[in-house]
């Protein structure tokens, strides 16, 4: 099986901010030396620095998009979404076999979820969707509301995910009063990192998942150079503080990172439960 490296363009804003702000230091600190050996008063100015930033709007509320986000699903229409291209497999080899099949671009399907009264209702038996277009680093903004059904527990009470790059989960379940294993719970990275506390609420409201996603990054031969990390914040609650990942989601077995795109779609689970969605957005970082 063979699989193809992508080159990570790693000087990014936030690079070149970090950049500039390191080559800033150095040459305070060489000024701070020659004035000392010189004797002469250094002044506040000295250490001030200007950059020009982008300069963006933030929305009237922490939940309201800012003004350079891509607004996924704002209550009317799935057009940015299709059936999901890549499969959600069980088990490392699985998740290879997917990721070797990937087209980067394919249009697939168009998405089978019900869309009624501004919110996106996975209709069970259609299959997870994703986004039409990739992405990579992110800042994500998605509310979901786990339905009241009393007659189900653990895993099969309201269970969906949002898999990012289509490739690592973060658990969209009931967890209010609800056992399962602690993996497993709503905002644990699935099967990989226990959330911090449980910030869940009751079913039947809405929640939300304010999350940093950090793709990793592959050398040209498909090494590994940096694992993936998040940062989840559950209803306002951090939950997740910067974990790594040890690769994509598994149900069975360990996982291990296996080369992939620098940017793939953003997916959420149709795990055969009516779990609702509204007011998406992303920021590319």
């Amino acid at each position: 099986m063979i699989y193809q490296a992508f080159v990570i363009n790693r000087f990014s804003v936030t690079n070149i901010s970090r950049f500039v702000t390191l080559s800033f230091c150095i040459v305070v600190g060489f000024i701070c030396d020659v004035h000392a050996q010189s004797g002469a008063v250094l002044t506040p100015e000295s250490t001030e620095l200007y950059v020009d930033l982008t300069k963006i709007n933030p929305g009237l509320t922490a939940q309201m998009p800012p003004s350079d986000a891509t607004v996924l699903f704002d209550g009317t229409d799935l057009v940015k979404w299709q059936a999901m291209q890549l499969r959600i497999a069980g088990d490392m080899p699985g998740i290879m076999n997917s990721i070797a099949d990937y087209e980067p671009g394919k249009m697939t399907q168009s998405a089978q979820w019900e869309v009624a009264d501004g919110i996106m209702t996975v209709e069970p038996g259609t299959g997870a969707i994703e986004t039409k277009r990739p992405f990579g680093d992110m800042q994500l903004h998605l509310e979901w509301n786990a339905p009241v059904a009393e007659e189900k527990s653990g895993q099969e009470y309201s269970n969906s995910g949002v898999f990012f790059m289509g490739l690592y989960e973060v658990q969209i379940l009931n967890s209010y009063e609800n056992m399962t294993y602690s993996n497993g719970q709503a905002s644990s990275v699935y099967k990989q990192h226990i959330p911090l506390v449980n910030a869940s609420r009751a079913p039947g409201q809405w929640q939300s998942y304010d999350i940093i996603f950090m793709a990793p990054r592959f050398s040209e031969k498909g090494s590994l150079t940096a694992p993936a990390r998040i940062t989840v914040f559950h209803n306002g609650v951090l939950v997740q503080n910067n974990v790594e990942l040890l690769g994509p989601t598994t149900y069975i077995g360990a996982s291990h990172y296996t080369p992939h795109p620098s940017k793939m779609p953003l997916a959420l689970q149709d795990h055969g439960d009516p779990v609702q969605f509204r007011n998406i957005w992303i920021r590319e970082l």
